[in-house]
């Protein structure tokens, strides 16, 4: 895949919750991304934008991820262009910087713009994860169906080591939306990448979104990274186009 350039400046940091202590070096793990090696969930929550709140006009989006304990880990912040915000929806390409709270960039993502759904075959949604930034370390595939989302999480090499299965109605209605992570040999369910019903209020009023991530405690640090990635190509397929609406 062609290399993209980021459309802006490198974000930074924006610590606004209690952060999570730097963990020691560990062989083999790029700077910053020690933090997965000791975690099992990851819970990201989508930050409210005030201009698009009150305007309508559609924004980066901009995330806060967090361990199970609130604690911050990473911030992550969209880089796309104005146009295509505003004309191809949730279908734009972007680039997604994820840094850690020294603010240096561990995870960059890469999205072109697809037309997706089935209707559109020959154009189904790819999310490039690359850790650090030029190092491809995984992709995210969606696999074509009509019904129940599904998508492939493959190494560096483009071999397939899970799928992902959402559910067929993948709406929130007052409740949480679970897509099961399986593995790939087996088809044994791993972990969960769960779509947050955030309260009627913050659904109705400011259309953020919130997701959970969880794996094995010792999957690969590659395989966690990109299985963290996976969440915000779920959150721009099935749950952006419902907040530009609200």
């Amino acid at each position: 895949m062609t290399e993209k350039q980021p459309l802006l400046s490198q974000p930074k940091a924006e610590p606004s919750f209690p952060v999570m202590s730097l963990p020691p070096s560990t062989e083999g793990v790029p700077q910053g991304l020690e933090y997965l090696t000791q975690v099992d969930q990851l819970l990201v929550h989508q930050l409210v934008q005030i201009v698009q709140v009150l305007t309508g006009f559609e924004t980066e989006n901009k995330y806060v991820i967090k361990n199970s304990m609130g604690q911050q880990v990473y911030y992550a912040a969209e880089m796309s262009d104005c146009c295509e915000r505003q004309f191809c929806g949730p279908k734009r390409s972007f680039s997604m910087s994820i840094v850690d709270n020294l603010g240096r960039e561990v995870i960059h993502l890469e999205r072109p713009f697809r037309c997706g759904g089935c209707l559109c075959p020959c154009s189904l949604n790819v999310l490039e994860v690359q850790a650090p930034a030029g190092t491809v370390i995984g992709y995210v595939n969606e696999k074509y169906t009509c019904f129940n989302p599904q998508f492939h999480v493959s190494d560096a090499t483009g071999s397939q080591q899970m799928f992902i299965q959402g559910p067929c109605w993948y709406c929130k209605c007052c409740s949480d939306v679970d897509y099961q992570i399986l593995n790939q040999e087996n088809g044994v369910q791993v972990g969960t990448l769960t779509s947050q019903w955030s309260g009627f209020c913050q659904e109705t009023f400011t259309g953020t979104g919130n997701f959970s991530v969880t794996f094995p405690m010792d999957l690969t640090w590659q395989m966690k990274a990109t299985l963290l990635s996976a969440a915000f190509l779920v959150d721009f397929m099935y749950y952006e186009q419902n907040k530009k609406r609200k």
